[in-house]
């Protein structure tokens, strides 16, 4: 695991205008505020007739169907086969991309398909484990959609199986590959923010979609819906659309705000500061407006605590969902370090640096005399001018993403794929996504027990 840079190691470099730094010479120096381009070439990007990868989607929903369209913008890939439990979706993946397509409600047929090289699995929740497990074993790469497993168990599964098959298997948080997170990491490693001491994650929504009320078709129906198949491990219910369409408020199916939305915070903070994940968790909330049915809250707040370890200082992280934000929503994932804050998004990413205060004010000194208060201040003067050659300037630096970026959903996809070619490694295998699903499980396990719990990030299991 590669040691974070110092704070000297990075007033060095930023001292020298490494060029390996390309940073540095913006953050030295100044107060300053200025805004600099994240760039991605996509240059050399074609593929003869023969080398297509051919690929299956085996759930097409929403998650499903915008995975796909971005795949398909990958040079080289093309689309063969689509698997669903609902009549309505094959109708609309033939609406998307054409009569050609093999269509099924059996993903075991669509796994039989030897002209199929790789599969996007796009499921519920409950039905990742299964269905990558079987299409590893099947000779098919995988790129399973976030959170990896549903139960803390289930990991095991997918690691032994991608180990056993040597296949290629990418977990699908689409904002681990982004332009954002790059320069981020590169600039933790180069001590930009100084040791980390927070992380603060906010999600707010103010919708019925954002709130997963996703609309229901009229034609639903014991007909046009395999619902007996959705229901998989699940417990047996009667046919209800609601838990078909709207999977993600049950945790027969789905794992709630921390596996749709904390899991992505996760993979970036792992993946940005080289960290296995957090080793304790206390989670509160509760069920505020969306009392649809569901059973599982709507609004959640849950503590981590991060050990120390050779990439990172012992720090605490802050995540926080709201469904019922009254300002409209947004959000926000902002690491605070001793000397500056990183507020990381795909797109983009802003750093700010700061001095720390150490001089004393008025509102101290008022309970001494003038001597001692001279006296303290010629103190503090020689402490300050001895320090200051290793002060870093203040100040803010931006960077944008280039117009025509292509979005962080792309660049995992062409990750992904060109793992399968050979010519890289997948940013996010078995093992990166377990941690950042059992990290996020942690959140519903302290919810539901009403305790805090515990976590061996390296071995990833509850302790």
């Amino acid at each position: 695991m590669k040691k974070k840079a110092s704070r000297r190691t990075f007033l060095k470099k930023a001292t020298l205008g490494s060029a390996a730094l390309s940073s540095a010479p913006y953050v030295f120096g100044a107060p300053y505020h200025e805004t600099r381009l994240l760039k991605r070439d996509y240059r050399n990007e074609s593929f003869e007739a023969n080398d297509q990868i051919q690929i299956g989607l085996i759930g097409a929903g929403i998650q499903g169907i915008h995975d796909t369209s971005s795949a398909l913008q990958v040079p080289g890939v093309t689309l063969v086969a689509v698997c669903d439990l609902y009549n309505g979706r094959l109708d609309r993946a033939k609406e998307l991309w054409g009569n050609d397509l093999l269509l099924t409600r059996d993903y075991r047929e669509l796994l039989a398909q030897k002209n199929i090289d790789a599969v996007i699995v796009a499921t519920p929740d409950h039905w990742h484990m299964k269905i990558t497990v079987d299409a590893l074993r099947a000779g098919k790469a995988v790129y399973c959609e976030k959170p990896m497993v549903q139960r803390f168990d289930e990991g095991k599964d997918i690691i032994e199986a991608q180990r056993n098959t040597g296949r290629i298997c990418q977990i699908g948080s689409q904002g681990m590959a982004s332009l954002g997170n790059e320069k981020a990491k590169q600039l933790y490693e180069e001590g930009a923010i100084g040791e980390l001491v927070m992380l603060d994650m906010y999600s707010d929504r103010y919708s019925s979609e954002g709130a997963w009320q996703y609309p229901i078709p009229p034609d639903a129906s014991m007909e046009t819906i395999d619902f007996d198949t959705f229901l998989g491990k699940a417990p047996t219910v009667p046919y209800e659309p609601k838990r078909f369409f709207r999977w993600r408020n049950y945790r027969d199916y789905g794992t709630g705000v921390a596996g749709d939305l904390f899991v992505h915070a996760f993979s970036t903070l792992n993946y940005v500061i080289g960290s296995h994940g957090p080793n304790r968790a206390m989670a509160t909330g509760g069920l505020r407006y969306w009392d649809d049915g569901r059973d599982v809250p709507d609004v959640n707040i849950t503590l981590y605590d991060y050990p120390k370890t050779d990439t990172h200082a012992a720090f605490n992280a802050v995540f926080r969902i709201n469904f019922v934000a009254g300002n409209g929503g947004g959000s926000g994932f902002k690491l605070v370090g001793t000397e500056g804050v990183m507020e990381i998004g795909q797109n983009s990413l802003t750093l700010e640096r700061s001095k720390l205060n150490m001089i004393p004010g008025k509102y101290s000194m008022i309970a001494y005399t003038e001597a001692t208060q001279q006296k303290i201040r010629e103190e503090y003067a020689t402490k300050m001018a001895e320090a200051r050659t290793a002060d870093l300037k203040t100040g803010t630096l931006t960077w944008n993403a280039q117009k025509d970026y292509k979005g962080a959903r792309y660049d995992h996809f062409t990750n992904f794929f060109e793992a399968i070619r050979g010519t890289s490694k997948v940013i996010q295998d078995p093992i990166f996504g377990m941690r950042a699903a059992g990290a996020a499980l942690l959140a519903n396990e302290s919810y539901f027990k009403a305790r805090p719990v515990t976590w061996d990030a390296t071995k990833m299991q509850l302790t």
